[in-house]
């Protein structure tokens, strides 16, 4: 994990973008991955997958040095991106950004973000989306950055990893599959990543945006 974490907290003008990508510039990105997280980690569900997706904190065995160059540069056009929107919108807030696993991390704090949270983190998952398009235009290349704002997944992780572990003690315990509410993509690699550190097995039923985690016994 790169632990060079940049704090901005003078917001700096730039030149104004469209807040939304060109038709051209738009990626053909999966049907369902306006929820967020479903590109790519979907498939890994499916296939088992459940620590390759990047979403952990320890950098994949195959990100090298030039990989965390181009990570760190997908950080710096987001900030710029999201300086921009919250200089429009006159909202006050700082920006970190990091290299998380295999994808580049930032999150706005330092304020009451609340109104860029949303109900259950409805309007986050599409300034997330919004973010990744404005990186895509600047590179070309699809991003799979994770936007935080005020804590909201950081907090959300916690919750869910011990949720997670209390229900796998209780499937344990009682033989009986457990199947939890619809999440996101985001919110179901979590899960699936504590139920395998306890020697336990998950999968995703379901379709978007009910999809959800079952913990099965044995």
């Amino acid at each position: 994990m790169s632990d060079s974490t940049t704090e901005r907290s003078d917001l700096d003008r730039v030149d104004p973008e469209p807040a939304v990508a060109e038709p051209a510039a738009v990626p053909q990105l999966d049907p369902d991955a306006g929820t967020g997280e479903q590109a790519g980690e979907q498939a890994g569900e499916q296939a088992g997958e459940r620590a390759g997706d990047g979403s952990d904190d320890q950098l994949g065995d195959g990100v090298v040095g030039s990989d965390v160059e181009r990570l760190e540069n997908e950080g710096e056009i987001a900030a710029d991106y999201l300086e921009e929107l919250l200089d429009i919108a006159d909202l006050d807030g700082d920006l970190d950004m990091d290299v998380e696993g295999d994808r580049a991390a930032v999150s706005i704090v330092g304020a009451d973000l609340r109104q860029l949270v949303g109900r259950d983190g409805e309007v986050l998952e599409a300034l997330q989306e919004l973010t990744r398009l404005a990186v895509y235009r600047e590179t070309g290349e699809r991003s799979r950055l994770m936007l935080d704002v005020g804590g909201f997944r950081a907090d959300r992780r916690a919750r869910l990893e011990k949720l997670a572990a209390e229900v796998v003690e209780e499937v344990k315990a009682t033989g009986e599959r457990r199947s939890l509410e619809p999440m996101t993509p985001f919110e179901r690699k979590v899960v699936h990543d504590v139920v395998a550190a306890a020697g336990a097995t998950s999968e995703s039923e379901g379709q978007e945006p009910r999809r959800y985690v079952v913990i099965l016994p044995g």
